[in-house]
């Protein structure tokens, strides 16, 4: 035995000066840990890639643009005009809240000019005579409140549509207190156009 040789050591643990006794080191379970995780998740990738590529080449990606388009409508897509009636076929009794006189009979005389069709004429009843802010009301049966009220309301700027019980298609216009003239027959025109012209589509992204 050699003096190197540790008591009671021997066989192969002997030292015999030329050779030294080879130690192994414990293993790294961390480092297998790691491994098997990335492993794991690199399969996790592979398979969910594959999944995509069949969605997309076996239609799945036209499926959903499919349902994208049909949910988001196109730019250009317009609703239908909207039908308003001509002027000679609305009626308009024309009633005067003001202080001012004669002035129920000026704002006929030019509506007349305009093709409307004028009914009664004079002072406001009592429920609304000195009693209408602004520049006037637009009263009428609900069925006055769609086209009727569009036409006659482009010819006063704030005008305040209201309906009542009424079964008759003719339509008041009672003058309020601030009520100074009518719009322009250009400017009546053109809020016209813009009431008759398709509703664009919504253009936001969905």
């Amino acid at each position: 035995m050699s003096m190197l040789t540790p008591p009671g050591m021997g066989g192969k643990y002997r030292i015999k000066g030329d050779t030294y006794p080879r130690m192994r080191r414990p293993r790294r379970r961390g480092r297998l840990v790691l491994a098997l995780v990335g492993a794991i998740v690199a399969l996790g990738l592979i398979g969910w890639g594959t999944i995509q590529l069949i969605d997309v080449f076996g239609g799945g990606g036209k499926a959903k643009a499919a349902a994208h388009q049909k949910d988001c409508p196109s730019p250009g897509a317009s609703g239908a005009p909207q039908a308003l009636p001509k002027p000679a076929q609305i009626t308009v009794n024309v009633y005067n809240a003001t202080p001012r006189a004669g002035l129920a009979k000026t704002v006929a005389d030019e509506l007349k000019k305009r093709g409307f069709a004028i009914g009664k004429v004079g002072n406001a009843p009592e429920a609304y005579d000195k009693k209408v802010p602004g520049n006037g009301i637009l009263l009428g049966a609900p069925a006055a409140a769609g086209g009727p009220f569009s036409v006659l309301g482009a010819q006063l700027k704030g005008a305040t549509p209201k309906t009542d019980t009424r079964n008759t298609p003719d339509i008041d216009l009672i003058l309020g207190t601030t009520f100074a003239d009518l719009n322009t027959p250009k400017d009546a025109d053109t809020a016209l156009a813009a009431l008759a012209k398709p509703a664009p589509a919504p253009s936001g992204k969905c």
